[in-house]
C-alpha cells in the first residue's frame, strides 16, 4: 500500500451489509476475481462492469455490517478497489478487510461531501482524505505501523509467512 491512495469513488450510504457487497447466492465462489463479477450487484448493477483498478468505495456509517464472511472484502479486492473509506465500519468487516489486505479508512466527515465519480486522495500516514474534485479535505485515522505492515504484506496470512521467514 502506498502512502497516498488516489482513485475515482463509488458512493453508497449507511449500513451497507455484506449481503449487498457480495450476495449470499454467490458464496460458493472463493476466488476474488470470480466474486468481483457479482460485487455490489444488488445495490448497484453498474459496479462490477464499471469499477476500474484503483477505484475507491465510500460509505456511510456501519459499512460491512451483517455476516462475518471474508467474501465481502475479497470481492472488493477482486474488483480492483484500492480502498474503502466510510464513516465507520462494522468490526468484523474491519477485521476481515485487514486480514485480506484491503485498506479501510474511517473518515466520519466525508459522508454527504462526495459523489460518484469524484476523485479522492487518501494519505494514510497523515490521516487525511482530500476530495480532489471539490477541493474539500477531511480528517481520518492514520494507519498505525502494525496495520500498515499487515496491509502491505497482503493480509494476515502473508504477514505471518513473512514473519516466519524472518522478513518482518
Amino acid at each position: 500500500m502506498e502512502k497516498m491512495i488516489t482513485g475515482r469513488v463509488w458512493v453508497y450510504g449507511d449500513n451497507v451489509d455484506t449481503d449487498v457487497i457480495i450476495p449470499a447466492r454467490h458464496l460458493t465462489l472463493v476466488e476474488p476475481k470470480d466474486l468481483a463479477r457479482h460485487c455490489m450487484e444488488d445495490i448497484d448493477k453498474s459496479f462490477a462492469a464499471g469499477v476500474e483498478p484503483g477505484d475507491i468505495v465510500a460509505g456511510g456509517a456501519n459499512f460491512g455490517c451483517g455476516s462475518s464472511r471474508e467474501h465481502a472484502p475479497l470481492a472488493l479486492l477482486g474488483s480492483g478497489v484500492s480502498a474503502v473509506v466510510a464513516a465507520n465500519f462494522a468490526r468484523i468487516f474491519f477485521r476481515n478487510a485487514v486480514n485480506v489486505g484491503l485498506p479501510i479508512v474511517e473518515c466520519p466527515g466525508l459522508t454527504g461531501h462526495v459523489k460518484k465519480g469524484d476523485v479522492l486522495a487518501i494519505d494514510v500516514d497523515a490521516g487525511t482524505v482530500n476530495n480532489r474534485t471539490t477541493g474539500e479535505s477531511f480528517s481520518s485515522e492514520p494507519f498505525p505501523p502494525f496495520l500498515k505492515d499487515l496491509i502491505n504484506s497482503g493480509g494476515l496470512v502473508e504477514y505471518a509467512k513473512r514473519r516466519l521467514r524472518g522478513e518482518a
